[in-house]
This record gives C-alpha cells, structure tokens and sequence, in this order.
C-alpha cells in the first residue's frame, strides 16, 4: 500500500468513529424506549391503529412469529408489485411486468436485506416499483435487521428471573412491532434524508421524468439516459447496508455515484449504524468495554482485508507486463489493475469500498469485482464467507459477532476448566445448539448451493469463463446469497430459472435460519439470572479476548471454505503468477 491509500484508511475509520459515538448514544436510548416524550406522542397513534403499544413485550417465539410474518408480507407485496407494474402508474418507460421467477428472486431479495439483482434496473423496473416495492423493502429489512439485534441487547442486559422489569418481563425480548416502528421512524428515515439531499448535492438526479434521449458526440445515433427518483433510494441503500442500485451499473454509476467526496459518503454510510450499534451494546449490557472489544475485532480484521486487497490491486496483471504493458503509477496514469474501475476513484478508493460494502453485507459496488486480480477478488469473497461480521450488516453484523463471542467464551471456558460465561449469562448446552445452528447454515447453504450449481447442466449454461475463474464466479455468487450481500462478480448469467429459484431459496435460508436461533438465544439469556464477576470470571473486554474473537471468527468461519478458495481463486492466482 502507497501513502495515498493509507492516508484514506486512516482518514475514514477516523470520521467513522468521531460520527458513530454519538450515533451509538442515540441507539442505546432507542432501544431502551428512552425517547423525548413529543417522540412517544407521534408513534402512540401508530401503535394504536396496530393494535399495540410500547408497554407490550414478546416471547422471544412470539417476536419471531411477527418478524417472519411481517417479512412474507413484504415478499408477497414487493412480488406483486413487480409482476403488476405495467398497469400501475409512474412508469414513464413502458416497462413490462417483470417475469415470474425474477420477481420471486427480487422479493425475497429486497426483503432479506440482500438485493441481489439479476436484472438492468434502469430496463426493468419502472418508478413505482423502485420506490414502493424496491426502496420500502430496503428500510423495513433494515429495521428487521436492528430489531434483532435490540433484542438480543436485551437478553444480555436482563439482570435476574422471575419479576417484572419495566418495560418489559424477564425473559422477553421486547415488542418487534414497536421495535420496527421507532427505528424506521426515529433512525433510519432521519439518516437517510439527510443523505439523499447531501446527494443531490453533488449531483446524483432525484425526478420524476421520461428518459431522455440525447445525441453523443460522434452524432451517429440517438443514446437513451435513464432519469429517476434515484437519491431517495441512493440514501437508504447505504444507510441500510441494502446494496441494489437504481442503475445496473450500481455506484460505479455517475447518477448514483458521482463524486470523490459522494463515493466517501457513501463508505461512511454503510459502515454508520454497524460501528454505532457496537457503542449502543456496550452502554445497554452496562459495560463500555464490550462494546470497544467488539469494535476493535471488527477493526482489526477489516484493516487486514484492506492490506491484502489493495496491494493485489496496485501490482497489476504481470500478463500484461509480459507484453510491455506499462502498469507503473506516475502523474499521467494511475498504474496497477484498473481494469474495472472508475478512473475518478482509482485503484485506492475502488479496493476500499469493495472491502466495506462485502464486510458489511451491503453488497453496493463502485467497481467490478469480477475484474480484480484473482487475490483482489478473494478478498470480498472471504470477508462475506466470515458470516458478514466484519462491522456487517445493520443489526446483523453485531448479532453475528455476539455468536461468534458466545462460541468464543465456551472454548475459552473448555480450556480453562470453568462453566463458560458472557457477559454474567452461563452458556449452556441449549445456547451452542442454537449457536451451531446459526454459524453452521451459510456455509451448508454455500456449499451445498455451489455442488448443486456445478453439477446441474443449467448452472454451468450460466457460466461465461469456464476454469477456475468461472468456479470463482459461482462460489462468489453463493456466498453473497446465503450471507445476504448481493454483490456479484458479474460474470455469471444468473437471471434464468435455475439461479433466480435456487439464489431465491438460499437467500431466505441464509437471513431467517439465523435470525431465528439469534432470537431464541435473546430469549434464553434474557431467562437466565446474570452472575456477579468473580475472580474466576474471564475478562471479555481486553486485548486477549479481541485476539480470541478473532481467531474464533477466523477458523471457524474460515476454515469451511478453504477446499473451495484453492478450487477458485488460488487456483487462479497460481496460474497467473506460475512459480519461477
């Protein structure tokens, strides 16, 4: 890495903590319901018309029932939706109803946070559909995501079994109606505002016109410029961590991404809640600490994929070396692998942003990934295949993380010789099942999806370069299914069929079949009494336990994939850089 490339580094992670410490303040007061009370008078109504109020609290299989609910609401609406859109207003372009099995991929796409997208967005979705359907999903799934994890706070913050706690009774992990409810209302909308005008600032088009057509330069025929309410969506894929662009070219495009200054932004965004959130944990389970502990395991993991990444990004292609190919950085070119990449970003912001949005499940690209250099392209591939913790998703990189923690202190525990515990909470036999449950299902979702794929004859008609790289285009496109990223290689024809059904099924696998033992885990802790520290009680909050979680998140959520990356992308490496 040059000085450039470090400087970035070190400037970003910098505003992200100065803009996340007071963000984390205001999610810790949210998700203990300490809001102003001219707050509390606009959602009342809210909770009356559903029925409910901020008083009422859930078992955690209750809350899990409202969520799954909830959610094949939004796959049925964001399904219909599509396959109506022709007879639906606000479709200047004529855009015909979306085929059945890409509008069944779309909308569970969209509802499980992960937005993958088989399809030209600009050519296939017209303004309603991308506002009702598209850009609500990308905030209720985000909210989906926070809810979890607000209610995973509370079953490690519960302090004793038995009585009432205001507001809610021991062992319940809160109300996922008003959860869902006051972070859309008080979080995500707010954040997502200011970032949509703070675009339009600079530049990205926020309207409601027909497609223009305008005449290039050459003059030799007419060329067709998308228009769109294009910001609105732009905020809330990077503030959710959504990642599904209005335009097929996603922020590598000049209207959703046009800017040096916008392309940072719009980094700081997706990292934003994930960061704040690890604050707001600290502050709810009564202890700063864990919440720093939890930060610095993230940080450090993401600064290593940084410097794996960048390097094998500025070497170049040694092919093209071979042909007396220049590829040195100077003032009169940027050098390295540009290929696939913005030149009013280069290889330094291109390399960031890949690492962040695949470690933050947000899956939005500035460049293509398909085009890094084998090692470059590894990179987003392992840091989605780790479980998306790396900062991760809204709400589903912490929730994630606290997984690998609990798995952490039982092997801690087993070395020692003691019952482990986390935060106060015992961790006993019930919570490892479900914690097996959970870190296990992506990697039998990927590798099992990726069998199945390269088997099938209708998986490898989608495959444009056979050879490890196409192997690589097909274990990337299920690990960003199953982790719930959506980013692609871009390689892969994956709009048919075949892979709109199997991707469909794996992504709604990969978000609920850990949600859900997540939240049978909040339930189970929040039951449990929380013991005081002893002498014997491992510290969860120093340089040791930072050092644990690591290597807990790398070997175990690693160490599935290593037979498949030496079938992919070492493979390929090896073949572009034979040994002397």
């Amino acid at each position: 890495m040059n000085s450039s490339s470090w400087s970035l580094l070190a400037l970003f992670l910098a505003v992200l903590l100065v803009a996340s410490w007071p963000l984390g303040i205001w999610l810790a007061r949210l998700s203990a319901g300490n809001l102003p009370g001219w707050m509390q008078r606009v959602e009342a109504p809210l909770f009356r018309l559903a029925g409910t109020s901020a008083d009422q609290s859930m078992k955690w299989s209750h809350y899990a029932l409202a969520l799954l609910t909830f959610n094949v609401l939004g796959v049925v609406t964001v399904y219909a939706l599509q396959r109506l859109q022709m007879s639906l207003p606000l479709n200047p372009a004529g855009m015909e109803n979306v085929s059945p099995d890409s509008a069944f991929n779309t909308a569970i796409s969209f509802v499980t946070n992960t937005n993958w997208q088989g399809y030209s967005g600009e050519s296939t979705m017209s303004y309603l559909t991308q506002m009702l359907a598209l850009a609500v999903q990308n905030f209720f799934s985000a909210a989906t995501g926070i809810a979890v994890v607000f209610a995973l706070f509370r079953g490690f913050a519960a302090r004793s079994t038995g009585v009432q706690q205001a507001p809610t009774l021991v062992g319940n992990v809160g109300n996922f109606w008003v959860d869902v409810t006051r972070i859309t209302l008080w979080l995500l909308v707010p954040l997502s505002l200011v970032l949509a005008v703070f675009l339009v600032g600079q530049g990205v088009i926020q309207n409601f016109d027909g497609y223009k057509e305008v005449t290039t330069l050459q003059a030799t025929h007419p060329q067709t410029l998308a228009m769109g309410p294009v910001a609105s969506q732009e905020a809330i894929k990077m503030i959710g961590t959504n990642g599904g662009g209005f335009f097929n070219a996603n922020s590598a495009h000049p209207y959703e991404n046009p800017t040096a200054l916008s392309n940072f932004f719009q980094m700081l965004a997706i990292f934003l809640i994930p960061a704040a959130l690890c604050f707001a944990f600290g502050r709810e389970v009564g202890d700063l600490r864990q919440g720093w502990a939890v930060l610095a395991a993230m940080s450090v993991m993401f600064v290593m994929a940084v410097v794996a990444l960048t390097p094998a990004e500025q070497a170049g292609n040694p092919l093209l070396g071979a042909l007396g190919v220049d590829q040195t950085a100077s003032a009169w070119q940027a050098g390295g692998n540009m290929e696939g990449k913005e030149t009013r970003f280069g290889i330094n912001a291109s390399s960031l942003f890949a690492v962040i949005t695949t470690a933050a499940s947000c899956g939005a690209v500035n460049a293509m990934h398909d085009s890094f250099t084998p090692l470059g392209g590894m990179v987003p591939m392992v840091m989605m295949q780790l479980g998306e913790v790396v900062f991760g998703g809204v709400g589903t990189g912490l929730y994630s993380m606290l997984i690998f923690a609990i798995l952490a202190v039982f092997i801690a525990g087993l070395m020692i010789g003691r019952t482990p515990e986390y935060l106060g909470k015992k961790i006993d036999a019930h919570e490892m099942k479900l914690t097996s449950i959970a870190i296990l299902v992506t990697p039998i979702l990927v590798l099992a999806g990726t069998a199945i794929t390269v088997l099938a004859d209708a998986g490898k008609v989608g495959i444009a370069n056979p050879g490890a790289h196409g192997f690589s285009e097909i274990l990337y496109a299920l690990s960003s299914a199953a982790n719930n990223n959506g980013s692609a290689f871009a390689g892969l024809s994956v709009n048919t069929p075949f892979y709109n059904t199997l991707l469909g099924v794996v992504m709604w696998l990969g978000r609920f079949g850990v949600i859900v033992p997540v939240l049978a885990i909040a339930g189970a802790l929040a039951a449990k009494k929380r013991l005081p520290v002893t002498a014997g009680t491992m510290p969860t909050h120093g340089p040791l336990f930072v050092m644990l979680l690591i290597g807990t998140v790398l070997l175990v959520g690693l160490l599935n994939y290593v037979p498949a990356l030496a079938l992919g992308p070492v493979v390929e490496h090896l073949m572009l850089w034979p040994a002397p």
